[in-house]
């Protein structure tokens, strides 16, 4: 067999374990993995003392999102080359289709994956799908079978943002998941209780406390219950239609614990948390640029950290994402002191692996093997695209990140890819950028830098998606 690329002399970590191992690449494919394979006049790649990891895949995006008013500011050229610094070679953004300009209905499913694929065409560095949001049941209900056969088999709904014409009630909730019980497919939902979270915001949205408490009353007027009962209410359907359940961007521990007594009954939801929720908590609202950090849902407190991490310990939450949605500083000042008008969302594509590797693996709380699970394996077998994606094995693609094990960088916005002039993470020493990602075969970032080109990246149809851990 003739190799393109040989990844020589690392030490190759999946979810199951880890071995010296080189791994032959013949083009978009692995084609061999064994020690000391020969070389020929394949192009060698310098691993030894590095680890070899499957691609990872950020499996909650948003790029170039019109929202809060304004448009994310990282598009798939600039998210696409963040993602490969950190390690990412797959990424899902959601496709929603919009109220029509003339009033009359919504955008069909169809129509909304057509706008996101052109958002793609291009600029996308690396390979993407999307999840395809329903945003009127009434009129979407019978298009979801036809985007299935097309090759999206996720969709997500919205228990809050009336305003912005994306909300699903509970009846819409309940319908979606009985056509996910029936077409294998999986239902993501973004869990927050929408009429006491208006309430809430409603009593706090006040001159007076405005001027004392700024963006702290972002955390203020979503207590933790909001997101709990939500999550509460969508595994009680879950339960009653046997639809599959994925609760996105979770930041709760009250959360965690509903999906794990839900998972201990066998119910079919799986749980994804965020990076950010990991590692910050809501003491940043107080510094100066506490605004910069309003995301939704928002930054909790140390003790729900810590049972998230937990949760990745045992495997009650099985993946984590970032909830891309970046913002520069002058689309952020939007807020002008009124912290309901703050474009929410942050930067994370760049540091997911490294925020997960540092404070996880380096951190003692998870394995490097257990990275790779929530990272890389686990989403790619949920969102079905496993064996393809996730893995390194001998007919799956040849998206690799080689990381060295203790090497750190301090992070600074100025040295990122991403399009904003600021990072959450500003200042931090973090390992695990990439020294080297490979996706299908190619070398898109050698030394630390990106040297892939914008429209190599490839559209992922799927077949079906759901709990296949």
């Amino acid at each position: 067999m003739r190799l393109d690329k040989i990844i020589k002399g690392g030490t190759v970590v999946t979810a199951e374990g880890q071995v010296k191992a080189d791994v032959g690449i013949s083009g978009e494919k692995i084609a061999a993995i064994g020690a000391s394979l020969p070389t020929g006049d394949a192009k060698v790649i310098d691993a030894r003392g590095h680890y070899v990891l499957p691609g990872v895949l950020d499996v909650h995006v948003h790029l170039e999102l019109p929202f809060c008013g304004t448009t994310s500011s990282d598009d798939y050229r600039s998210g696409g080359r963040a993602g490969a610094r950190g390690g990412v070679t797959t990424l899902i953004d959601f496709a929603i289709p919009y109220r029509k300009k003339n009033g009359k209905g919504y955008e069909t499913l169809s129509e909304a994956a057509d706008n996101w694929m052109k958002r793609a065409e291009g600029k996308a560095l690396i390979d993407y799908t999307f999840h395809i949001c329903v945003t009127n049941y009434d009129q979407h209900k019978d298009e979801i079978e036809g985007m299935v056969r097309r090759g999206f088999p996720t969709f997500k709904e919205f228990m809050i943002y009336e305003s912005e014409g994306w909300q699903s009630d509970d009846r819409a909730i309940f319908g979606t998941l009985e056509r996910m019980r029936d077409l294998d497919a999986m239902l993501l939902i973004h869990a927050e209780s929408s009429r006491v979270l208006d309430e809430l915001i409603a009593r706090h949205h006040t001159s007076k406390l405005m001027k004392k408490y700024g963006a702290r009353l972002h955390g203020m007027s979503r207590p933790n219950f909001i997101e709990a009962e939500a999550i509460q209410r969508a595994t009680a359907w879950c339960e009653a239609t046997g639809g599959q359940l994925y609760i996105v961007h979770m930041s709760t521990a009250e959360g965690t614990e509903i999906v794990r007594a839900a998972q201990d009954r066998g119910v079919p939801v799986i749980a994804e948390t965020c990076a950010q929720y990991l590692v910050l908590d809501d003491s940043v609202f107080r510094g100066k640029d506490g605004h910069l950090f309003a995301c939704c849902p928002q930054l909790k407190k140390p003790a729900d950290q810590e049972r998230l991490w937990q949760g990745l310990q045992s495997g009650e939450v099985s993946v984590v994402s970032t909830d891309t949605c970046s913002f520069t500083r002058k689309q952020k000042a939007m807020w002008k002191g009124d912290w309901t008008k703050i474009p929410m969302g942050m930067p994370g594509l760049e540091t997911l692996m490294p925020v997960v590797y540092t404070h996880g693996v380096l951190g003692g709380r998870l394995t490097v093997e257990d990275m790779v699970a929530v990272l890389s394996t686990n989403p790619a077998k949920i969102m079905g695209l496993y064996p393809r994606k996730g893995a390194v094995q001998v007919g799956s693609d040849a998206d690799l990140a080689i990381i060295h094990p203790k090497k750190a960088t301090k992070v600074d916005w100025k040295k990122m890819e991403t399009n904003t002039d600021w990072s959450p993470f500003q200042g931090w020493q973090l390992a695990g950028f990439a020294r080297t990602t490979v996706s299908r075969g190619e070398v898109i970032v050698d030394d630390y830098k990106v040297v892939g080109k914008a429209g190599r990246g490839q559209w992922l149809p799927r077949r079906t998606a759901g709990l296949r851990l």
